[in-house]
């Protein structure tokens, strides 16, 4: 399957599509939609042709005008095409998809202390991913409101060749994560040191 090339950033940063995407999962991400809400109103009247689109699953609504709980995988691949920033939860084929597409997503992992999802595996492959520099975490709303104004005034910030050949990216994902787990089993049976022996 062959996907069209991101478009060509527009040098108005008033001009900007950003693109936030909560996943599917059955749990509430609606900390992540207050934060965008926010974000978006707070630049309103400074940067009134930045378009934000938020597809928020099952949280919350969002008050603002392009919210819509699903987008089909035909929408999908058109939106973030047309995008200039995109924002996701730490799902790896979401991720995976946003990097084919041409961008370092702003990454906002699900936490299982806010009931947001039954673990804390997007967490830590997140962060993970952070630290090698695949995506901008943003594990705080200050983090994503920094992220999000640098990426407005600047996309190229956060783009990448886009990579429309690569394998499908549920396979390369499923590999990732396969690997992310293997460690963490490999971590959790190392015996613990209990104090230094000679």
């Amino acid at each position: 399957m062959s996907l069209p090339i991101p478009r060509q950033r527009a040098n108005d940063p008033a001009r900007r599509t950003v693109l936030a995407m909560v996943g599917t999962d059955v749990h509430h991400f609606d900390r992540l939609v207050d934060w965008l809400e926010r974000w978006h109103a707070g630049r309103a009247d400074a940067l009134p042709g930045v378009r934000l689109v938020v597809q928020h699953g099952r949280s919350r609504a969002p008050r603002l005008p392009e919210a819509t709980p699903f987008l089909a995988h035909d929408e999908l691949q058109r939106a973030m095409t047309e995008a200039d920033l995109v924002v996701c939860h730490g799902g790896p084929a979401t991720i995976t998809e946003a990097r084919r597409h041409g961008h370092l997503p702003i990454v906002v992992p699900r936490d299982p202390a806010h009931h947001e999802h039954v673990d804390n595996h997007q967490q830590l492959f997140a962060r993970r991913l952070g630290a090698a520099g695949m995506v901008r975490l943003a594990e705080s709303e200050a983090d994503l409101v920094e992220a999000l104004d640098k990426g407005v005034a600047d996309p190229l910030a956060y783009a990448l060749a886009a990579d429309p050949d690569r394998p499908d990216p549920r396979v390369a994902a499923a590999t990732a994560v396969g690997r992310i787990v293997e460690d963490l089993v490999r971590a959790g049976r190392e015996p613990k040191r209990r104090g230094w022996r000679r």
